[in-house]
């Protein structure tokens, strides 16, 4: 892969992590095909499957639906830690937690092309996961998590800052973040945020989504 298209693949999959929603059927209260259309319409910009307790079958017929859904918005569709789910319904990309499958494996698995995203949680983590091939770091939880019972609390916010000086891929803030908290991320080095109950736990996902979209140019542009 030449300096040109390394550039173009890299601000590609940064602009497409602005807005990043994460969608499983334990963090909806409509079908879940209906409120990824809503977030969709709304203006995500990535769209992430996290299911961990589903069967595997089950998983890959609503990653086969939204992997549709995606191509038809333009969006890619990331799936969380299975790698076999990933590869079956063509997916753009995965997300490795830290302690998941190792980046390297699953690189080989789905190709050189395939978007791979990794947890970190303070510089040590971030540094790794780069190094072993991650084209986007996913750090957090920023402000708790209102939908992930075991997340991992940061040292602070001023984590993402240190860790954007040390890393040149970019990084998606998530965890509890809310229109009223997202401007303390400002000015931290980060090129998205990554949002669950925030969009897909309100009652109408297509008007929370814009709002987002709109509050999240004022934020990186």
């Amino acid at each position: 892969m030449n300096t040109f298209t390394n550039e173009h693949r890299k601000n590609s999959i940064k602009n497409s992590l602005r807005l990043y929603g994460i969608i499983g059927s334990d963090n909806v209260n409509v079908p879940l095909l209906d409120a990824a259309e809503e977030a969709l319409r709304g203006g995500i910009t990535m769209l992430q499957l996290r299911e961990k307790t589903l069967p595997i079958e089950e998983c890959i017929w609503e990653g086969r639906a939204l992997k549709s859904l995606c191509v038809r918005y333009g969006v890619p569709l990331i799936i969380n830690d299975n790698v076999e789910v990933a590869k079956e319904v063509g997916a753009d990309g995965i997300h490795l937690g830290v302690g998941d499958p190792d980046i390297n494996a699953a690189r080989r698995i789905l190709g050189q092309n395939a978007i791979i995203g990794a947890s970190a949680h303070n510089i040590r983590e971030a540094v790794e996961a780069e190094r072993k091939g991650a084209d986007y770091l996913g750090v957090g939880a920023a402000f708790g998590s209102g939908s992930k019972g075991n997340a991992v609390s940061l040292s602070g916010l001023q984590i993402y800052q240190e860790i954007s000086s040390r890393v040149s891929i970019p990084i998606v803030a998530i965890g509890g973040i809310t229109s009223a908290n997202l401007m303390k991320l400002r000015g931290l080095g980060i090129s998205g945020i990554a949002l669950i109950s925030a969009i897909f736990g309100t009652e109408n996902i297509e008007v929370e989504t814009a709002r987002f979209a709109q509050l999240v140019k004022e934020f990186l542009d």
